[in-house]
């Protein structure tokens, strides 16, 4: 450790500093950050086990009913330091609820006149920010500079899109779409220049995304009109207070950005690396290059949107299949707008091979010209 730490360049050492400095804090904060919430946290100090009963849950499925009798303190608020009595009952199985440890800290409803309370939800912070450290460190110690650009990145989408829900939220009457329009023109912007800098290669990645979503959201609205929505099951959106349609086709627009975001700066890198090897090279042959490519990752670029839009439904299918749905209707009520997503996202990925293609071109040709 010390002689890789001698290793280090004083710029190098610095920022290991900050890192180091950065997760000490962080980790402090978040378990000591509880006065910043509203909701009253209680800390567990005693769980006992009081009950097991065997029942039906909620599914019809036979299982058995835990009791629970917790001591927890109260971490912030007028209550703070009171000590409260909890009960706490869940399935064994935990499919809809859980069992708690001590140490754990959750958000409480307290009844101060019988000093009981009530779990609502667990205080996960703690564990998130850990996961996200994990998340950090690992892509700065093999990204190095391309890796922080790309936390930083992130770090601006993240309010990027934080802000503009906020701004919908409050504004119901401007459009969803537009705003989720400007913000994918901020996220390809600030993502494309901040890990490939000011060049051509990422000027062509740039208009090829943006152009290869706009295509792929065009096509399939263009799709769902004709069609006339038919097979599209909205009953997950049934909760919202806004216009279903126009959610979805929100999320249908960002969701596809990524996939089309990552195929043009691959081929647009691909594409310049081979005119930077030989500025001579005929464009026909670029063309080719650059089709062979597209093809070699088209297929696993869309194969991994499908499982990304897919896999998060497992959880509903395996309920609906236990509780013997029928197939057909299974997979229509919690995979339609998944499948929606990620064939509109491979559309999009498949157009934006020949955009950045023939975008690379023109702006080889124009550097060819000042030549």
């Amino acid at each position: 450790m010390k002689a890789w730490i001698k290793n280090l360049t004083k710029q190098q050492l610095l920022i290991v500093t900050l890192i180091a400095v950065c997760f000490i804090s962080s980790i402090i904060f978040v378990n000591h950050n509880h006065e910043f919430y509203d909701r009253p946290i209680g800390k567990i100090t005693n769980t006992v086990q009081t009950d097991k009963a065997e029942t039906v849950d909620q599914h019809q499925n036979q299982d058995y009913m835990v009791t629970q009798e917790i001591t927890a303190e109260v971490q912030n608020g007028s209550n703070k330091g009171k000590m409260i009595e909890i009960t706490n009952e869940y399935f064994e199985s935990q499919a809809v609820d859980q069992a708690f440890d001590t140490g754990d800290e959750v958000f409480v409803t307290i009844d101060e006149s019988t000093s009981t309370g009530t779990i609502e939800d667990v205080k996960r912070d703690k564990y998130l920010i850990l996961v996200a450290w994990i998340f950090i460190i690992i892509l700065l110690a093999i990204g190095k500079k391309q890796g922080t650009l790309s936390v930083i990145s992130l770090a601006v989408n993240a309010g990027i899109l934080s802000l503009a829900l906020d701004i919908y939220l409050q504004n119901s009457d401007l459009s969803l779409m537009v705003i989720c329009g400007i913000s994918i023109v901020l996220f390809t912007v600030i993502s494309l220049l901040l890990v490939s800098g000011f060049n051509e290669k990422t000027y062509t990645a740039i208009v090829a995304t943006l152009l290869g979503t706009l295509s792929s959201l065009l096509i399939a609205y263009f799709a769902l009109f004709v069609t006339g929505e038919q097979g599209l099951r909205y009953e997950e959106m049934s909760f919202l207070s806004r216009n279903p349609q126009i959610v979805f086709m929100a999320g249908l627009l960002i969701g596809s950005l990524g996939a089309v975001m990552d195929i043009a700066i691959t081929l647009s890198s691909s594409i310049f690396e081979l005119y930077h090897k030989n500025n001579n090279i005929k464009l026909s042959i670029i063309k080719k290059a650059g089709l062979e490519i597209g093809k070699d990752i088209m297929g696993t670029t869309t194969n991994i949107l499908f499982f990304a839009y897919v896999s998060g439904s497992i959880p509903m299918l395996l309920l609906y299949f236990k509780n013997e749905s029928a197939f057909g209707f299974t997979l229509s009520t919690n995979l339609s707008m998944e499948l929606a997503r990620a064939l509109a996202g491979g559309i999009g990925i498949v157009l934006t091979i020949p955009i950045t293609i023939y975008t690379s071109i023109f702006f080889i040709k124009r550097k060819q010209a000042k030549q």
